[in-house]
C-alpha cells in the first residue's frame, strides 16, 4: 500500500495539480477543501506529506500547521506550504518542510516530486 498525502487546498485546479504530482511520486492522496475538514481528518491519520494552503476556509492555515506540528503522531510528515502572500512564504521558511510560492509553476512541481522520491 503506498503512503498517504493530504491535499489541503480550497482551488480545485491547484488541488489536482497537486494530486497528480503526489500520484506520480507513489502516493495516495486525498484532498481536502476546508479547514474544519482538514483538522478532523488530521486527528485520524499519519499521512507522510500535507500540502497545505496557507489560506484556506475556516481555520487558518497557520493554525493547521501549528496542529500539524504539536501533534507527535505526526512529526515525521512532511509539510509543504502553498500560498500566495511572499511575506508568509518568507516566514514559513525553515518551518515547513518545502515553501511553495503560488502561482505554482511546473518547475515547483518538478522540485516537490524529486524531493518527496528522494526521502522515501
Amino acid at each position: 500500500m503506498s503512503e498517504l498525502a493530504l491535499i489541503i487546498e480550497d482551488d480545485e485546479d491547484l488541488a489536482e495539480i497537486f494530486g497528480e504530482a503526489l500520484k506520480a511520486a507513489d502516493y495516495t492522496i486525498e484532498i481536502i477543501r476546508d479547514g474544519l475538514a482538514a483538522q478532523e481528518r488530521i486527528s485520524q491519520v499519519v499521512p507522510t506529506v500535507i500540502t497545505l494552503d496557507m489560506h484556506i476556509p475556516h481555520v487558518s492555515g497557520k493554525a493547521l500547521f501549528n496542529q500539524i506540528r504539536a501533534d507527535e503522531r505526526l512529526n515525521k510528515t512532511r509539510v509543504v506550504v502553498a500560498t500566495a502572500d511572499a511575506q508568509i512564504g518568507e516566514a514559513m521558511r525553515g518551518l515547513a518542510d518545502l515553501v511553495l510560492i503560488k502561482p505554482i509553476t511546473f518547475t515547483q512541481l518538478r522540485d516537490l516530486t524529486f524531493r518527496l522520491h528522494q526521502r522515501k
